[in-house]
């Protein structure tokens, strides 16, 4: 495992964790890396925030866990000077998410599997674009391989679509697409794909 491999080589563990409350199958849960042993737990910071899950990304603010002390000090020391400190009204938007949000989260998450839902049927029935079904997050990978496109980017930019290049993940021939946006928006981005294969073909 990773956990065994920085344990042998001495190697910190950095865990983004930043996704962690958009789990969208019910069957699965997230599983912190600090959670999985000890050994785990005194090698690793753990990043997190209310950011993704409740889209106060500009309120700037996010916490790292950190269960050594030891780490956490070196953590703080590295730090100091460079990440600045939380502000008020990021501290008290994170307070009312993770305190009074529970509601809230439960209809995103509902509403965010039915995009996901909503976008892999309408991949598959292109019949040459593939998306595996994700379990969590709200962001989507498609294989655009099969139409043989020398960069699929460009072509769908043209269709009037603003996707992430997979090249830029060390995966070339795939798009990104983030479903995290209103109905209306994502059926739109779907018209606008089957149109461009359409034409395309």
């Amino acid at each position: 495992s990773i956990v065994e491999v920085c344990l042998k080589h001495n190697i910190i563990i950095c865990s983004d964790e930043i996704h962690c409350d958009l789990v969208l199958d019910e069957s699965r849960r997230h599983i912190p890396t600090a959670t999985l042993n000890e050994a785990a737990a005194n090698m690793t910071i753990t990043l997190m925030a209310a950011s993704k899950t409740f889209n106060v990304a500009g309120l700037s603010c996010a916490m790292a866990i950190i269960p050594n002390p030891q780490l956490r000090q070196r953590f703080r020391r590295a730090t100091f000077g460079i990440v600045p400190h939380v502000n008020a009204i990021g501290y008290l938007a994170t307070l009312a998410s993770f305190g009074q949000g529970q509601t809230w989260h439960k209809r995103l998450i509902a509403y965010l599997r039915h995009n996901r839902n909503l976008l892999c049927q309408a991949i598959a029935e292109t019949g040459c674009l593939n998306m595996d079904t994700p379990e969590a997050t709200y962001l989507g990978w498609i294989d655009t391989r099969p139409l043989g496109l020398e960069k699929p980017v460009d072509f769908f930019e043209q269709a009037g679509l603003g996707l992430s290049d997979g090249a830029e993940f060390d995966g070339p021939g795939f798009l990104r697409i983030n479903y995290g946006c209103s109905r209306s928006t994502l059926q739109e981005a779907i018209r606008r794909i089957h149109n461009a294969i359409k034409d395309y073909q």
